[in-house]
């Protein structure tokens, strides 16, 4: 962005404005972002914050280049920026099997994510006795790679990083818990699918079975389904196939329908990413296909 458009934000005040932070290390920003001006650009959160535009900031982090130690120096950094700054998310980058070329990154592993909510945890506690907000969130996917327990609802400041999967599961979790407990059950009989990404199938199954407790007579069969399209390491539904759908569920029993999450498709379109259509899956795996709104409520 330019100056001018900087000054635009400044003059029209709008907000909240979305960066992508990843170091406030300026040298290392360079590298990362294979960009000279990448440091340069660290001075454009300032001239915001001087003008009191609320921002939300987000880490992609990189194992072995901006986690451990430079990922508490830049939380720190970053801290000086409230109450302007109004939340920063810390998200691992994604691993495609395209990186012919591509430095030369390396998966986080399970003590790599202790290693990181521990951080994340230890600001977010002290930032919460000074500025009554924890700030600083770790997505999903750190707490599902460490085997630890989703933060409390609390924690989450009102869910302001949605969309970089901060606190998507948690929310997913209490919605169905109070959807669940308002039903009184019964002795219906059917049998349905569920087709998810390998990161939520754990916690997909979970709400499953907790649903069956009371509909004993319902069959809900949970099909993790592993990117071959892209590569095994990505584990998120927002980025499956319609062809890797159909190679692994055809022949399996998939009941009366077969429920797909709506960030699986394109927005505002019934087309997945590799654009095969929604219609071509339901005639290829000869079963109708409900698209669930991204609600505990939809799902049960």
């Amino acid at each position: 962005m330019k100056e001018h458009d900087i000054q635009r934000i400044i003059d029209f005040k709008l907000a909240p404005i979305n960066i992508s932070v990843h170091t406030t290390n300026p040298k290392l920003r360079c590298e990362m972002l294979h960009n000279r001006f990448a440091g340069e650009a660290l001075k454009k959160i300032d001239r915001l914050c001087e003008a009191g535009i609320p921002m939300n900031g987000q880490i992609v982090l990189c194992k072995g280049v901006n986690d451990r130690e430079e990922l508490d120096h830049t939380i720190r950094d970053m801290t000086k920026y409230l109450p302007y700054m109004k939340s920063a998310s810390v998200v691992p980058v994604g691993l495609s099997r395209y990186r012919d070329g591509l430095y030369p990154l390396k998966p986080f592993e399970k003590e790599d994510a202790e290693n990181a909510i521990d951080i994340i945890e230890k600001w977010q506690k002290k930032v919460y006795a000074e500025h009554g907000i924890h700030f600083i969130h770790a997505s999903d996917e750190w707490y599902i790679l460490a085997g630890q327990t989703l933060p409390e609802e609390e924690r989450y400041d009102g869910y302001l990083q949605l969309e970089n999967g901060v606190g998507m599961m948690r929310l997913l979790l209490d919605e169905v818990k109070e959807e669940i407990e308002n039903r009184t059950g019964d002795d219906r009989k059917h049998t349905v699918s569920l087709a998810t990404g390998l990161l939520a199938a754990p916690v997909i199954q979970r709400i499953a079975d907790q649903l069956c407790e009371k509909y004993p007579n319902v069959t809900i069969h949970i099909y993790p389904i592993v990117n071959e399209f892209f590569g095994e390491k990505i584990t998120v539904s927002g980025l499956l196939t319609g062809q890797d759908l159909k190679k692994q569920l055809t022949g399996k029993e998939l009941g009366k329908q077969l429920l797909l999450p709506c960030n699986i498709l394109r927005t505002g379109y019934d087309v997945f990413l590799d654009d095969v259509t929604v219609g071509e899956l339901e005639k290829s795996l000869q079963v109708n296909i409900n698209i669930v709104k991204s609600s505990g409520r939809a799902l049960i």
